[in-house]
């Protein structure tokens, strides 16, 4: 998509097919919604007045002008009332307008930016937002199914009016675009199936993405994981004919290797539960068991883009969990990265396993933060539901940050108890160090518990989006399928410490 910024210059004196526009709910017309309605004679106060054109927030209306603009059609997006509008209201009011521009087939689009100011917020809050929005909205995943013979219309050209300085403009809308696009990477990569995305495809794209926004990479392959004694990994991998893979990427950003960020990411390509085996309605949708890796790779790239002063490092643990008389099994012991013994009470609790040596890599890495992500567990949609992510921590410093980041995101956190319990039933094994399933009761604080233990003091949040990496229907937002949760939270929690380091 390709944007033009036009400063100090009069919209309604322009021919485009399309003109967006904001409109507020209240009394009288104001600002440039009265401009239009001089033009119309009065026109737009009486469609408002007969409910002709929505006013409340995130409904669109097309009204074909008729002559009576320039414009052939303006699409007015109801922004409800002025002091109730939020930016999450506003991103979402975007997101209808893209649904509608993708329904219509628009290519180019012009817009009133300034028409969707109101007191909370300032032209580059729209400018990211409308961006945001519209691109998030119109995310598609094309699939696999034989190409129609009918050409696919985009929004190529938006033409963006407004009296604020165009390079702050064209600022925000870089970050908005950033954003949307790291986000709709990570969908990609959850909705595409796992005999295509393996552990070996995905560290492919994890290549092509280093070598894109030059990032140092690092991939290991199976002789290397043994090498490395990342028994946890290996146990997970052991049914499996497709090596795993150990990812790490680092963005550098200062010239010391310090005050590191680590992103840490479960990427089991599919998860059949092993011999302690899923049912039959549990194992379907299992390729999105890489929702916390596609989350690291998609804030990867939201990085690469915008490329924060704040050093950050992804590490992604990637094997699929099969069966096969080579599998891992129920009453095992093995050695994790750490040293440290597990027993395996259950072969479906997998990726806590992958995220321990993970964690400990990271640590190698030289991490002074970690923040895992995962689609660890249903025990935390039985707690939260299919809309909030759980999150457990050992330093509430860290979590205010990525909590924080998560509301500037639009993504909703819940925090969990930590306690001496959890953490003790985690260490209750006769015959290891610990045990990687202590029960059904608290499941998901005993996954985040079990990672815990690898994090050795190391300020850590775990956040599990086994509820909020997928979603069964659309919205404004998206479509049904992978929704590329935390992607962008994990992106702006970078910005979290450069304010932070800022301020010192």
């Amino acid at each position: 998509m390709k944007w033009t910024i036009h400063t100090n210059e009069n919209v309604l004196k322009t021919k485009y097919d399309y003109l967006a526009a904001g409109v507020w709910n209240q009394p009288v017309v104001s600002g440039f919604s009265k401009e239009i309605d001089e033009q119309m004679n009065g026109g737009l106060t009486d469609l408002i007045k007969e409910g002709d054109v929505e006013t409340k927030e995130k409904q669109v209306t097309v009204l074909p002008t008729l002559g009576a603009l320039d414009a052939k059609r303006v699409i007015f997006t109801g922004l409800g009332k002025e002091s109730n509008l939020t930016f999450d209201d506003l991103r979402e009011s975007f997101g209808a307008l893209g649904k509608t521009l993708k329904k219509k087939k628009v290519s180019s689009l012009a817009v009133a930016l300034d028409s969707f100011k109101g007191k909370e917020f300032e032209a580059t809050d729209i400018a990211q937002a409308l961006i945001e929005g519209v691109t998030l909205s119109m995310y598609e995943f094309e699939g696999y199914k034989k190409k129609s013979n009918v050409p696919e219309v985009e929004l190529e050209e938006l033409h963006i009016y407004t009296d604020h300085d165009a390079q702050e403009i064209e600022a925000a809308l870089e970050v908005g675009l950033a954003l949307a696009e790291g986000t709709n990477e990570a969908r990609t990569l959850v909705n595409m199936p796992s005999n295509l995305l393996t552990s070996v495809k995905m560290a492919e794209y994890a290549k092509e993405m280093a070598e894109r926004h030059d990032f140092e990479i690092e991939i290991l392959g199976k002789k290397e994981i043994e090498e490395m004694g990342m028994g946890a990994l290996l146990a997970v991998n052991q049914g499996s004919e497709i090596p795993p893979r150990m990812i790490v990427m680092k963005h550098q950003a200062t010239e010391k290797w310090e005050d590191v960020l680590a992103l840490v990411g479960k990427g089991i390509t599919f998860d059949t539960g092993g011999y302690s085996i899923k049912p039959k309605d549990g194992i379907v949708g299992m390729k999105a068991d890489m929702g916390g890796a596609a989350a690291v790779l998609g804030a990867m790239e939201i990085i690469g883009r915008l490329k924060p002063e704040q050093n950050v490092m992804a590490v992604i643990a990637a094997t699929d969990n099969m069966i096969s008389h080579t599998a891992f099994k129920p009453d095992d012991v093995i050695t994790s990265m750490s040293g440290k013994t597990i027993e395996i009470l259950n072969t479906d609790a997998e990726g806590r396993l992958v995220l321990a040596d993970a964690v400990t890599y990271a640590k190698q890495h030289g991490a002074n933060y970690l923040v895992d992500v995962a689609t660890l567990t249903g025990g935390v949609i039985v707690a939260l539901g299919l809309d909030k992510t759980g999150a457990l921590t050992n330093n509430e410093p860290l979590f205010e940050k990525v909590l924080e980041a998560s509301v500037e995101a639009g993504e909703f956190i819940w925090q969990l108890p930590y306690t001496e319990g959890d953490r003790k039933r985690v260490r209750n094994s006769p015959v290891a160090d610990l045990n990687n399933s202590p029960g059904r009761d608290g499941h998901a604080l005993f996954a985040g518990a079990f990672i815990g233990e690898f994090t050795e003091g190391t300020p850590w949040v775990h956040l599990d989006i086994a509820g909020t990496a997928t979603t069964k229907s659309a919205n404004l937002l998206g479509p049904a399928g992978g929704t590329g949760a935390m992607a962008r939270t994990l992106a702006l929690l970078t910005e979290q410490f450069v304010l932070e380091r800022a301020e010192k």
